[in-house]
């Protein structure tokens, strides 16, 4: 989720679920961050890892191909008390990033992928921050990863794992296999089991939780455009009433108010750009007009994002065709990987390169 769950768009879900619940029980994680990027002190990678005042638990994900550098962004966390969580990432299937062996490439080095947990948990030593690690089923569907990735997490002292039920070859296509999800729940045991892919409501989360026997879910894209999404969830999970779904005039109010937060942490001028592609998140399924969407996809002040926001119809009810899929879906295709990464699953060598990337993978 590079990109989307900055402290902005964290502080809004928080705020949503507060106002419509009466409670805050939802876990926000933060942007991916690289370990090097992190230990050198980036610039741009400390302003990422910010997080609100009354924030809590602090959740910080973790993105590493080298268990040196695993160590001591985990010690420097640790240290500095700048998180309350880590969450190893091994999820991104973008190809810059699989094909220098990280992400979803590289939980298929079992030993390497061991190594990089296991420093992790050691740099948290002596500390009550849990690590727990994020990856896929595997690289495609003749190298599955998932069932050795959770057995090695858990014997190297995670304390959770979670599953998105796809390989890396199917990036966001198709549909999450949650099976698998199953099948991971019954080979590990000893540590939750969380479950992740094609959750876009509550119903669906239950759904998953019942066919799977997962411990709970993750959300990524289910979320695009809908922050709201977590206090349905709280409320479907503890049996309240869910929430009614908001209407135009309300979503309009949450993307103003999402607006005017991304332009505190970022200021306005960058800040209005990066609400631009999650207006057509908010919007998708509303009537708007194409001319009024064209306007609102070049937005550069908050004074004119309200203007343009105020010509919607607020009565406008939450549409059956604003439900399901959000953000990037794509196409299946062959994951890109170092020459003759697959050759030994043992080996252990750091990929070259991998960690260049100094944000969000």
């Amino acid at each position: 989720m590079a990109g989307v769950t900055n402290v902005a768009f964290r502080t809004l879900c928080r705020e949503l679920e507060l106002a419509k619940v009466g409670t805050v029980s939802g876990l926000y994680v933060c942007e991916m961050v690289t370990a090097r990027a992190l230990v050198e002190r980036h610039p741009g990678t400390m302003h990422m890892v910010t997080f609100g005042p009354d924030e809590s638990p602090r959740s910080l994900q973790l993105y590493s191909v080298d268990p040196d550098n695993t160590y001591a962004a985990a010690r420097m966390i640790a240290d500095e008390g700048l998180a309350d969580h880590i969450d190893m990432n091994f999820g991104c299937p973008v190809p810059k990033v699989t094909r220098r062996g990280g992400g979803a490439a590289l939980p298929y080095k079992r030993r390497l992928f061991g190594r990089i947990v296991a420093a992790a948990v050691k740099g948290v030593e002596g500390t009550d921050i849990p690590v727990t690690v994020k990856f896929r089923i595997g690289i495609d569907d003749e190298h599955h990863t998932h069932l050795d990735a959770g057995r090695i997490a858990a014997e190297e002292g995670a304390a959770a794992v979670a599953l998105h039920a796809r390989t890396a070859a199917q990036r966001y296509s198709g549909t999450a296999d949650w099976e698998q999800i199953a099948r991971l729940k019954e080979h590990v045991t000893s540590i939750p089991v969380l479950g992740n892919g094609d959750i876009f409501e509550a119903g669906d989360a239950l759904a998953m939780m019942s066919a799977t026997g997962c411990d709970g879910v993750v959300i990524g894209r289910g979320c695009l455009g809908r922050p709201w999404l977590f206090a349905e969830l709280s409320a479907a999970f503890t049996g309240a009433p869910p929430p009614p779904p908001p209407t135009l005039g309300e979503v309009a109010a949450i993307l103003m108010r999402h607006a005017q937060l991304l332009a505190d942490h970022f200021g306005e001028d960058k800040g209005l750009r990066d609400i631009r592609k999650h207006i057509a998140w908010y919007l998708h399924g509303f009537p708007a007009g194409a001319e009024l969407r064209r306007s609102l996809a070049l937005v550069k002040t908050l004074a004119e994002l309200r203007g343009l926001l105020d010509q919607l119809d607020p009565d406008v009810p939450f549409p059956p065709a604003a439900t399901g899929p959000r953000g990037r879906q794509g196409s299946p295709a062959s994951v890109s990987l170092p020459e003759g990464w697959l050759d030994d699953p043992d080996d252990c060598t750091v990929p070259a390169g991998a960690e260049v990337m100094h944000s969000g993978g």
